[in-house]
This record gives C-alpha cells, structure tokens and sequence, in this order.
C-alpha cells in the first residue's frame, strides 16, 4: 500500500464518495460486504479509501491479507464521517420539501378589512387541499404587511391593490361592489340605483387612518365630486366599530361585499342600499415579491383561491 501523502502536499478536499466508501468499511470491516452495500465495485471502493486517506494524510486502515482494522486516526475519522454523511443526508431531506410544493411554512400577511371575510375560505382551502403546508397568518395594515414582504418576514399577501410598489407581483383574485350603509330610517336605505353623486353632502363615516379601505372611500368621494374639505367624521378602528356608530345615527359608511353580511346581520338598526352600475369596487389580489423562488407555487394557490371564492359576492378575475 502506498504510503498516505505528507499533509503539507495535500491540495484536495474529501468527496462524499469517499466518505460514503470510508464509513462503510468502518462499519463492515469488509471491503466486499462495504462495496455490496453501497453498490460500488470493490476495486473502485478500495480506490476511494486510497484517496480519501491521501487528501486527509493519515492511515484510516490497516490492511492483512485477512482482515481490516481501523486505525487509531481512522476510529476518529469514521465517526466524523458519519456525522458528516447524516448532516447531507439532512440536507438533501430539506431541499426535497422544499422543492415540494405546498410544504412547509407560508407566511401570510392580511389586511384587517379581508382577514374576517375570506380567511374561512384561505384556512378551508389550506386544511382541505394543502394538508402539508403550515399556514401562519399575519394581520396588519397595508404598509406594514408590504414592509414585511420586501424584507423577507413575510411570504404573501392578501391585500387590496393596486399597490404601486415596483418590486411586488400582484396576483388578482376578484373584484368587488361597495355598499352604503347608513341608519335604518335613511332616505338611501333598500335602494339598488343610488348614484355615487348621493355621497356628495352625506355624513360618512371611515376608518382610521393607515387603513387602504379607507382612502378606496375617499377616492369614490371625490369621484362622485364631493368637496376636499367637506368633514368626515374619523373615530373607528375597524369595521365593527364602523357600522356600530352608523346604527347609532352618527353617520353612513361604506362596505365592501364580502363583508356586508358578518358585519350588519346581527343589527336591526341598520339598511343598505346598492350602487347603480358601474358600483364602486376594489381589487383584492394576492402580493409577492417579483422573481420570488415560490412563484409557480404562489400562482397556483391564486387559481385554487379564485376558484375556492366563486361562492362570494364577488366578481372573479381569471
């Protein structure tokens, strides 16, 4: 046997060959029974020690014409070889689930005026069709939710578009009508043709500022030409908090569709009354990152959530 090279000639590292041709020696302590387990040739099984004890300059194995021995260095390596092999091992586990779709973690960010309405729907299509995915969800204003996507904290976003952020995609799911919401004695109340010119001198409620929904209302108001300064009485949190002051006379607000039923079911106190054609609507889309690694991934979970969804209020983007 040729003798292991001096390691200050050594200019190679070990390949997982030969770690793998290493450590079934040091298991079997037979170079056919090793080669037989690991499907390798015997003579090429030998080569491989060879050469893994000249990359790390030192005699793994004492050879006889009868038997194999390790070394005292070759008991220490076969250890660290092992150690070695099961972390590869680990690592080749991990990369299959990711290559996997619908595994492992998926962090959603959600915005407060979606996350009530359609998250039955997202946790019923996850737990029904994606059993494998551990769904983690996030619920913050839009701002945060997009800070949270470009800086890696979150994954996806449902949200309300369109965002004007360059480095995002977004995926649309569906439009949908806004609805006025006003006191049960409202002259507007049960009407299905009122023209967005009505909102023009009306009492309106919104949501506090940072809230998409609430500039979305906004914007219908100035299109309906409503005066910039005409007041707006601003005193809600969130949507239930919203509708509550309506039924108490304080005021009119406006709610997306999907939202209409959970929030004014329960309240005697309150009527509708919906738009004439063409409604003022917001797109809810889901966001992610452009380019992002998951993107095929992200792409069919929009069309499994469109289709999940088509028993909304809503209007479908395909």
């Amino acid at each position: 046997m040729a003798s292991p090279t001096n390691p200050g000639t050594r200019s190679r590292q070990p390949s997982l060959a030969q770690l793998r041709a290493f450590a079934a020696v040091a298991e079997h302590l037979h170079f056919r029974e090793a080669a037989a387990e690991i499907g390798m040739s015997q003579p090429a099984l030998s080569g491989a020690v060879s050469a893994l004890e000249e990359a790390l300059g030192v005699q793994l194995l004492e050879r006889t014409t009868r038997r194999v021995l390790l070394s005292p260095a070759g008991e220490r390596v076969a250890a660290r070889a092992r150690t070695v092999l099961e972390a590869v091992g680990d690592l080749m586990e991990e990369a299959e689930a990711a290559r996997a779709p619908f595994t492992g973690v998926l962090r959603l960010g959600v915005i407060p005026t979606v996350a009530p309405y359609l998250l039955p729907t997202v946790l019923r299509l996850v737990h029904d069709t994606y059993p494998d995915l551990e769904l983690q969800v996030h619920e913050e204003q839009t701002g945060s939710l997009l800070d949270g996507l470009q800086q890696g904290r979150l994954d996806l976003l449902l949200l309300a578009v369109p965002l004007g952020a360059p480095t995002v995609t977004e995926l649309p799911l569906f439009d949908e009508d806004f609805v006025l919401v006003a006191p049960t004695d409202h002259w507007l109340g049960g009407r299905g043709d009122i023209p967005r010119e009505a909102l023009k001198d009306m009492d309106l409620l919104l949501l506090d500022e940072g809230h998409c929904l609430r500039d979305q209302a906004l914007d219908i108001c100035r299109e309906a030409g409503r005066d910039e300064g005409a007041p707006v009485t601003t005193s809600a949190a969130g949507l239930s908090t919203l509708v509550q002051l309506v039924a108490g006379g304080l005021g009119v607000t406006l709610l997306p569709r999907t939202a209409l039923r959970v929030e004014t079911a329960r309240n005697d106190q309150l009527t509708t009354g919906y738009f004439a054609d063409p409604a003022p609507s917001r797109r809810i889309a889901l966001a992610m990152r452009s380019g992002a690694a998951r993107q095929g991934e992200f792409e069919e979970f929009a069309a499994a959530l469109r289709e999940a969804m088509k028993g909304l209020p809503v209007r479908i983007v395909e």
